[in-house]
């Protein structure tokens, strides 16, 4: 049911200071949680699907797809663990598209509460979702052979880059939920940026194997960055050859530019585009 404002009521003014903006994200925060703990179906899809694109690439194409200085396997799941978290920040675009039809956002709109507590209590979540689902892929991930061969800190490195990463860019969808016209439409227009940027990348196959074009997209694809980070963190790398490309060859400062980006430009945007909307 859709709250209803009436013209020229009072709103209460939202609570000011450090104190109260972390209480109100972590109160948003714990209400999105919970709601993933009502809707358990909504957890296990999110973790069945990479645990599909493991089985799938390692059992049944991973005989076909030879790499040229280590096992497929050890090579692919860094880029399954990239694909996964950028696929799991979606949830903050569907979730706030359905937040504005079904009238959460008129109701959060009348708290005394801060503006960006609902942004940051959806993409806070996100960020637990993808954390589960990390710890289910990698379970799967040994189960069919793979190894870390790294240190536990860069392991560890590696695990926190991959979750920074998606953090970020669930602030991008985030910004895309609000945009749209209908939940309907979140899917379609997600996948047109999803598609491109996890596949035409280095996480299924060495990008020097694409034609022309792509490989350049690939190469200067900050998934292709974030993937090539990844396997050398968790030390799966082996001796493939690295692309002579600055992208490549610094593919961490690449990440944590790309993260700084996307927060710096995509936090503020959000905020402004809900403090427009909850003010209509």
């Amino acid at each position: 049911m859709t709250a209803v404002i009436a013209p020229g009521s009072p709103r209460v003014a939202p609570a000011t200071g450090v104190a109260s903006w972390f209480s109100d994200g972590w109160a948003v925060t714990k209400r999105n949680l919970i709601k993933i703990k009502r809707s358990p179906d909504m957890l296990i899809f999110a973790v069945l699907q990479p645990i599909m694109f493991v089985l799938l690439f390692s059992q049944v194409y991973g005989g076909a797809i030879a790499v040229k200085g280590t096992d497929y396997t050890q090579f692919l799941m860094a880029g399954i663990f990239a694909q996964t978290v950028v696929f799991g920040a979606t949830f903050s675009g569907s979730a706030m598209a359905n937040d504005l039809k079904n009238g959460i956002i008129d109701r959060f709109r009348t708290l005394p509460m801060s503006s960006s507590a609902v942004l940051i209590g959806r993409t806070n979540s996100d960020l637990v979702l993808n954390g589960i689902s990390m710890v289910i892929m990698m379970a799967t991930g040994f189960a069919v052979g793979w190894r870390v061969n790294g240190t536990p800190l860069e392991f560890l490195a590696g695990v926190g880059l991959l979750l920074l990463f998606s953090y970020a860019f669930s602030w991008v969808m985030a910004l895309l939920g609000m945009s749209v016209k209908s939940p309907e439409t979140i899917n379609n227009a997600s996948f047109m940026i999803l598609f491109p940027l996890t596949f035409v990348s280095n996480a299924f196959v060495p990008s020097d194997t694409l034609p022309t074009a792509l490989r350049i997209f690939a190469e200067w694809n900050p998934v292709s960055s974030l993937v090539q980070t990844a396997r050398e963190l968790f030390g799966n790398e082996g001796s493939t050859p690295t692309p002579d490309v600055w992208t490549q060859q610094h593919s961490l400062a690449t990440v944590l530019i790309g993260i700084a980006v996307m927060l710096v430009v995509f936090v503020p945007w959000c905020i402004r585009r809900y403090e427009s909307i909850s003010s209509r």
